[in-house]
């Protein structure tokens, strides 16, 4: 069904009747069509699309009007660019995802024409709760795998970026019809509310105190998660890497959204013998990225005062402490929360920046001595969602990456595994579970439906009673495979 003025399930702040009626149109649209053809997730996808190509212009101003400052050529870049390039290359997988998979028989039952394989069915109605660090494009990415399996998709954008929530509510009611996507608007109250409904899946992007209590509501369901998490992830920079390169790779991983993204570098191991050239490089680098420091129109504000005090709090316990502390540009001249990149050298373990997600503008820098310190360290603390190495050592890259667990990896630059679509994104232990994107998110929201058909020979008069030699054998057989 295209969508020409249509209006899907649009509901209003922290009405939960209104959540529950979206969630039974969403359920009754699904159970009318269980399995949508090819065609129909197809133009599912290019609606999608369409709509974000059509209010690009708008969801970029109200993502500036939310921040308070956003560079709007890193909004469209970050929310509809990569978003659009992701719902593209979903489109064109999607029928060769849709194809069962055939499965290997015992050869003596393939002989008499049993055969397996395996179809992906559509899950049914899955809830997506979004964060508000990029909005756009972690709601439309999982929602383009969402469409892409057969669902229908429950969304909820969050409270904090209201101004984008209204444009993307918006726009999916444009382009959908009320049973096949649907989206709600609220706090935490239509936060809890969502995860308890009875879905077949949710998909919570944010921090891990609320994803417990996300897991508590949907565990009365048992409904089934994919949970986007964070932590803090590290970067390890090895003897042999280019430190030139490495140091700018790593500066862009920070200024990117002011360090607000998930997937940002949150601490650097450096060797103590290039400890102080890669600070001053760090320096030297962030001042000609924003050469107007946190005035800068490439730069990106925190997004609000809760956020901002919390970064400015992490700065000053660390001065207070005696730690180094280096702002690497100007800070903003209005006395927003246009606060610049800091750079914190070596500072102690029991200080709030050292043990909580840094999500903003702060990149902790800490030297090592060995790569073996550098491995204990990283593995006594909760996996991250990504792990960094740099360096040209092939042995020294297995041995950080095999003695290691995180969500994801990328070597010799930061955040870049994220944007390649057919790789599976996702966290391990405190940085989440299950993963999305490509084939794996077409798998992760549907349900991997096992078909065996039987051979026309009776075989099974084997195993049923009464038992005999022959059955004894066949035991004996089925044992050692000979």
């Amino acid at each position: 069904m295209t969508m020409q003025n249509g209006m899907a399930g649009g509901v209003a702040a922290d009405d939960l009747d209104g959540l529950r009626a979206a969630f039974e149109t969403l359920s009754a649209g699904f159970a009318a069509e269980r399995y949508p053809a090819l065609e129909v997730r197809r133009d599912r996808l290019d609606r999608l699309w369409d709509a974000l190509d059509r209010y690009a212009d708008r969801l970029c101003d109200a993502l500036g009007s939310d921040f308070g400052y956003r560079s709007p050529r890193q909004s469209y870049f970050a929310d509809v660019a990569t978003t659009g390039k992701f719902i593209r290359l979903t489109r064109r997988g999607v029928r060769r995802w849709m194809k069962p998979e055939r499965r290997s028989v015992e050869f003596l039952f393939a002989l008499f024409g049993a055969s397996a394989r395996v179809e992906y069915q559509p899950l049914g109605v899955v809830g997506i709760l979004s964060p508000w660090n990029i909005p756009v494009n972690l709601t439309l990415t999982p929602l383009a795998g969402v469409l892409a399996a057969g669902n229908r998709a429950l969304v909820k954008p969050s409270e904090h970026t209201p101004a984008t929530a209204e444009v993307m509510s918006e726009m999916l009611r444009s382009a959908f019809a009320p049973d096949e996507v649907g989206v709600v608007t609220g706090g935490v109250e239509t936060g809890r509310a969502f995860s308890r409904l009875p879905l077949d899946h949710l998909v919570f992007t944010g921090g891990e105190a609320i994803a417990r209590h996300i897991m508590r509501d949907a565990a009365d369901n048992l409904t089934p998660l994919t949970l986007e998490l964070g932590g803090k992830s590290p970067v390890i920079v090895g003897r042999s890497a280019d430190l030139d390169l490495a140091v700018r790779r790593i500066a862009f991983g920070k200024v990117f959204n002011a360090g607000q993204v998930c997937l940002a570098p949150d601490y650097v191991f450096v060797h103590r013998a290039d400890l102080e050239r890669f600070v001053q490089s760090m320096q030297r680098e962030l001042a000609r990225t924003l050469p107007a420091g946190a005035d800068d129109p490439d730069f990106v504000s925190v997004i609000n005062d809760r956020q901002g005090d919390r970064i400015r709090r992490y700065i000053g316990e660390a001065e207070a402490a005696g730690v180094r502390v280096l702002c690497a540009a100007k800070p903003g001249s209005d006395g927003s929360n246009r606060i610049p990149i800091t750079l914190m050298v070596d500072p102690p373990d029991q200080l709030a920046v050292s043990r909580e997600e840094i999500f903003g503008p702060i990149l902790v820098i800490r030297g090592y001595e060995s790569i073996d310190e550098v491995l204990a360290y990283i593995n006594a603390r909760p996996r991250a969602l990504a792990l960094y190495y740099f360096g040209r050592d092939a042995a020294e890259q297995r041995q950080v990456i095999s003695g290691t667990a995180s969500g994801g990896v990328t070597v010799n630059d930061v955040i870049m595994h994220y944007t390649i679509d057919d790789l599976p994104f996702g966290g391990v232990g405190a940085s989440g579970m299950g993963a999305y994107h490509g084939f794996d998110g077409f798998r992760q929201f549907s349900h991997a439906r096992a078909i065996y058909r039987q051979a026309g020979v009776d075989l099974g008069r084997v195993i049923r009673p009464p038992y005999g030699k022959l059955f004894d054998r066949f035991s004996r057989y089925t044992m050692s495979g000979k």
